[in-house]
């Protein structure tokens, strides 16, 4: 509470600074923003001082509202006015060097910031630039203190948070818990943690206070955001603000007024509330390249053969950042080639370009439709728009079968997204959750059943889990299959007593005969789902009177559990100890199916893990391959991949028997892909004996295609509002280029079989935080780049029985690029830029698998050479 008739003069000065975590603030970029502040106190509520005499005079107890006393109106004006380099530079590298406020902020907003102003809330012209008022909101938080401790709710300029006070008699220290903080500006983020970013901020003032005038105030602020997946890809907002009283003079006397707004009036009648919490700034981009050039300039990276390089996914967040600033109809001049970059810019004028442009009536040329779907089922942070979109899509009239499987598909994914953040009873997530748990008892199309199972299995509903145990007794053996491997997607907790009942059921075949694919399915479930001692020991007990093959997986399966110490481990050895279930006779069953779990990757941010599973049938023909890759981050789990390749009735191509319940079963062959926790529409080799004949003769040995596209995995938009009144902007994406691909060979004359899932990717990631003001910016980005391959190839050689099956899985030496770089900028064009790259060779490596496939694979290539 300031004197009348006195004028407070004080320094000012607000400096941000951007660099990594780990650097030192000599290597900051930024800029320093200093001034002097001349303070006065131009009215004072009347009712205090009326209050104040009757305590005086008649030494009564007065009930004081608090709004009461803190009205007092302020009169502030910053002067002197300089911008500097907030890290120490050569004078080459300096390019604030020479230059004075006036070259840099400009006349006009010189002239605004030097405009006096007024507070209690903040009085202001309101024609100001935002910039200038968001920097004079910062001052006016400085002034902004509690003399007594506890906790409360405080709105400044960095937004409304709770804030904690410890008040001693010459210091008050003001703690604000930034995660509290509500602000003007939303932003998005991506909706799995392993892919998405964390941050970490801190706000401390400390006042010190002599004669109950602030004698000076320090502001240091910090803002850490960090890519999960590798957390020293991050990046440090430093925002430090004081204030320091240099000098006490004679100042203007107070001014007569009943109440704020009439003295405001009087004073300045252009001034107005403007609020204390910073608003949105529009800067323009002088010389940014529009969407056009953009396109010109990274078209030849973007090519179908470029995708296993990392130039395609770099190119790709270029796109795509060219793209959210797009209009229209600029978006539909550089359609069709971007389908996977406009679906995932997420933004009203993408997604009504890409609609307008797609023709879903046709029954062919539909390559850039499933594109869109995909890009859809991948999407960082859709809205109900989106999902409305595709409803509409599917009530309509479709020219292709595949193509409404797909759609039906992707909305079970957007629905799942949306449920995450939130949103499961907005209309339209209502109306397609209903759809979804209706559809598959609403068609006899078997195909269609299969298309809700699919979506079911994406959507993740918990009321989905009837209706999946339903499908899961189903006498057609994909449904069966489709559902139960949905089951093994949900929280173990979902898995009720009666799921599980059903589960044993089907394993046991107690009430019909299951092909083995679905048992050996259900028994997978059973085993992740907090099983019971009762559960695990029938299990146990099974081995021994299954089909050959499968006796081999199931031991395989209980290995795999204890070797790799899974949840169920425990209980599984408190089982072996009894005789009856731990055996000789059990335990030394032979064949070539196996269940083996490894790492691919640990370190100190995530923990990759892998687990590949075959089948075979009792002949000795693959029956199911089931590839899978987690991501684990901080308690949080991404199922990265699943790859499984399923073949039925090929008996016949080697003159073998079938196996129990098997028999009629039409000849098949198909491979189904999950991709980042969202099943895509299966692919099929052939279907039918026919199908299969003409293949194998016209079999060109080129792998099928299952997903080739640019998929937007990480992306992050914040704003984050500092105190000082500045706004540092977060952009963090990244971008994966993919080509799945799989291919089942069969060679009569050669007597063996090769199926081969070949995956080649490349990722970018980057991360940008930038301050700018409109008159200066400052930037740092972080990022790190990989290409990879990783290829799983099956040979089976049956001339001769038992078959010889070998499983390769094969990850190629890979490069590995981290980079940093930071950048300052000034309106006449003048720029600092660093930039900086580490580059190594991650060395390649057979992933292991069981020593019994090693053994086997040694007999195949001697035979081979």
């Amino acid at each position: 509470r300031l004197d009348n008739d006195k004028l407070y003069r004080y320094s000012y000065s607000a400096e941000v600074g951007l660099n990594r975590p780990t650097g030192s603030t000599r290597g900051n970029t930024g800029f320093r923003i200093s001034s002097d502040v001349d303070i006065s106190l131009v009215w004072r509520n009347p009712q205090i001082q009326d209050e104040q005499l009757l305590r005086l005079q008649f030494s009564v107890t007065v009930s004081w509202n608090p709004q009461i006393q803190d009205e007092q109106l302020l009169r502030l004006q910053i002067s002197n006015v300089q911008v500097e380099s907030a890290g120490k530079r050569s004078r080459k590298n300096n390019i604030f060097h020479g230059s004075s406020a006036e070259s840099i902020l400009g006349k006009v907003k010189l002239e605004a910031l030097q405009r006096p102003f007024m507070v209690l809330s903040l009085y202001a012209h309101k024609a100001e630039p935002a910039t200038i008022k968001n920097l004079k909101r910062g001052v006016a938080s400085m002034l902004m203190m509690q003399l007594k401790s506890g906790k409360m709710s405080e709105a400044d300029a960095s937004g409304k948070c709770l804030v904690e006070y410890k008040a001693t008699k010459d210091q008050v220290i003001r703690t604000k818990h930034l995660d509290t903080c509500k602000t003007q500006e939303m932003g998005f983020t991506t909706h799995s943690p392993v892919l998405g970013i964390s941050g970490k901020s801190t706000s401390e003032t400390v006042i010190t206070l002599e004669n109950g005038i602030i004698k000076s105030a320090d502001v240091e602020e910090t803002h850490i955001l960090s890519i999960n997946a590798r957390q020293k890809a991050a990046a440090k907002v430093l925002s430090r603000q004081s204030l320091t009283l240099k000098k006490i003079e004679v100042g203007p006397t107070e001014v007569a007024g009943k109440d704020v707004a009439s003295v405001v009036k009087s004073l300045d009648d252009k001034h107005m509330s403007v609020g204390v919490m910073v608003e949105k700034v529009k800067t323009k981009c002088k010389g940014c390249p529009n969407l056009m050039d953009t396109w010109k300039a990274v078209r030849s990276q973007l090519e179908p053969e470029s995708l296993s390089k990392a130039e395609a996914p770099r190119s790709f967040l270029a796109l795509l950042h060219s793209l959210r600033k797009a209009s229209k109809s600029e978006i539909l001049t550089v359609l069709p080639q971007l389908v996977d970059a406009v679906t995932s810019a997420q933004t009203p004028s993408s997604h009504s370009a890409i609609l307008e442009f797609l023709d879903f009536s046709k029954k062919e040329g539909l390559v850039l439709h499933e594109r869109f779907l995909y890009a859809c089922g991948f999407a960082s942070h859709p809205t109900e728009t989106m999902l409305q979109s595709l409803l509409d899509l599917a009530q309509g009239k479709i020219g292709s079968t595949e193509i409404k499987e797909s759609i039906v598909i992707i909305m079970g994914a957007l629905l799942r997204k949306l449920c995450l953040k939130g949103a499961c009873e907005l209309p339209t997530v209502f109306k397609v959750k209903v759809m979804l748990l209706a559809g598959p008892d609403s068609t006899q199309m078997e195909s269609e059943v299969l298309m809700y199972l699919l979506a079911l299995k994406n959507a993740l509903l918990p009321e989905g889990v009837p209706v999946l145990a339903k499908y899961a007794e189903s006498e057609v053996g994909a449904f069966s299959t489709i559902a139960i491997t949905a089951l093994q997607r949900y929280d173990p907790q979902l898995i009720t007593p009666e799921v599980k009942k059903t589960l044993n059921r089907i394993y046991h075949q107690n009430k019909r005969i299951y092909e083995k694919n679905v048992r050996a399915a259900a028994a997978d479930v059973i085993m992740s789902s907090s099983p019971s001692y009762m559960e695990v020991k029938n299990l146990l007990l099974s081995i021994g009177h299954l089909p050959h093959e499968m006796n081999k997986y199931m031991l395989s399966k209980v290995q795999d559990i204890l070797r790799f110490e899974m949840p169920a481990c425990k209980l599984v050895r408190q089982v072996m100890k009894d005789m009856v279930s731990h055996n000789y006779d059990r335990f030394s069953k032979t064949g070539s199916s196996s269940a083996f779990s490894g790492f691919m990757a640990r370190t100190a941010d995530v923990t990759c893990t892998y687990n590949l599973d075959i089948l075979y049938s009792g002949s000795g023909v693959l029956r199911r391959s089931n590839m899978n890759i987690y991501g684990q981050s901080n308690n949080a789990f991404l199922h990265g991949l699943q790859v499984t390749i399923e073949a039925q009735g090929l008996e016949s191509l080697i003159a073998a028997t079938p196996d129990e319940g098997e028999e009629e079963l039409e000849s098949f062959a198909g491979m189904s892909a999950l991709l980042f926790d969202v099943q895509l529409r299966p692919v099929t080799f052939f279907k039918g004996y026919s199908d299969l004949m003409s293949k194998m003769f016209s079999i060109s040995g080129d792998p099928i295609s299952v997903v080739k596209g640019l998929i937007l995995l990480t992306d992050h938009s914040q704003v984050i509002p500092l105190q000082s009144g500045l706004r540092a902007s977060a952009e963090f994406q990244g971008g994966l280029a993919i080509d799945i691909s799989g291919g089942m060979e069969f060679s009569l004359w050669y007597r063996e079989s090769k199926t081969s899932v070949n995956n080649r990717g490349a990722l970018v990631v980057i991360g940008n935080v930038t301050v700018d003001t409109g008159f200066v910016s400052a930037g740092v980005e972080v990022g790190f780049e990989t290409e990879a391959t990783l290829d799983f190839i099956t040979t089976v050689q049956f001339s001769e029985y038992p078959f010889l099956v070998c499983m390769q899985m094969d990850k190629t030496t890979f490069p590995f690029r981290e980079t940093v770089s930071k950048q300052e900028k000034l309106p006449s064009g003048q720029t600092f830029s660093l930039k900086r790259s580490r580059d190594q060779l991650v060395p390649g490596s057979e992933f292991p698998l069981h020593q019994e496939n090693s053994n086997m694979c040694k007999k195949v290539f001697e035979q081979a050479w």
